[in-house]
């Protein structure tokens, strides 16, 4: 298991404990950490891994099954099963924001980005630069389209897994599926020109992050961030004409 998914299934650090599972797992199926169709492990082994109670897991498992996230099978070979959710509709979501909140959730994305970026290029095993390295070679090949955005996604998650910080990588998952799904909407105007500028910034950030350069990484993170929120702030400005 690499360490993006570790991260997944780490103990869940909230008082709130149905809400705090109903939240990491619905934020990895949605990030497609956990893949479409994919077997949970059982309600013990999960309750363990999250370090709550099965009574607790059964009602995250519940809610998520309310909202289309998961689906259990009963008989042999039966559990509880990811289900992708449905494409969510961006503008309305984005309609929700204020610029100031937009700009806000920017900053700090690109705060936690940055420090994840710096920290992998500090401490990154070579079996950390594999998913990395891997998921650059699945973005150039991948269709304009639900896979590549969750690609995307998946693709920060692993660099903040790279950094050795479990609180780094449980914010970035929160953060992407939060604020990554919008960042697309400004993307799909030019997607082509978006694409090869969004894989040669993808490559330099790992680059970076490969040579060691913790402060380049740095910097190419929150640039690479922070252009983005700008594109989505001036369509939410668009938005309001």
């Amino acid at each position: 298991m690499n360490t993006a998914r570790l991260a997944v299934f780490a103990p869940v650090d909230s008082t709130a404990r149905v809400e705090a599972v109903v939240r990491r797992l619905a934020d990895a199926i949605a990030l497609g950490l956990l893949a479409d169709g994919e077997q949970l492990p059982s309600e013990a082994e999960l309750a363990g891994q999250l370090g709550v109670s099965t009574v607790t897991l059964r009602e995250a498992l519940m809610a998520l099954r309310q909202q289309g996230m998961v689906e259990t099978r009963r008989g042999r070979g039966g559990g509880s099963f990811v289900r992708l959710p449905s494409d969510l509709d961006l503008g309305l979501l984005l309609r929700g924001y204020a610029v100031e909140e937009l700009r806000d959730l920017g900053d700090h994305y690109a705060a936690i980005a940055g420090a994840a970026a710096r920290l992998a290029a500090q401490r990154a095993l070579p079996s950390d630069l594999a998913p990395l390295l891997r998921s650059l070679d699945e973005m150039a090949k991948a269709d304009w389209d639900g896979r590549l955005r969750r690609l995307d996604g998946r693709f920060h998650v692993e660099i903040a897994a790279a950094s050795q910080s479990a609180r780094l990588t449980q914010e970035e998952i929160r953060l992407q599926a939060d604020i990554g799904p919008l960042l697309w909407l400004s993307r799909d105007e030019h997607h082509e020109m978006t694409k090869r500028q969004l894989f040669d910034q993808h490559r330099a950030i790992v680059e970076a992050i490969r040579a060691g350069a913790g402060d380049q990484a740095r910097e190419l993170a929150e640039r690479h961030v922070l252009d983005a929120v700008d594109h989505l702030i001036e369509l939410r400005l668009r938005l309001q004409e």
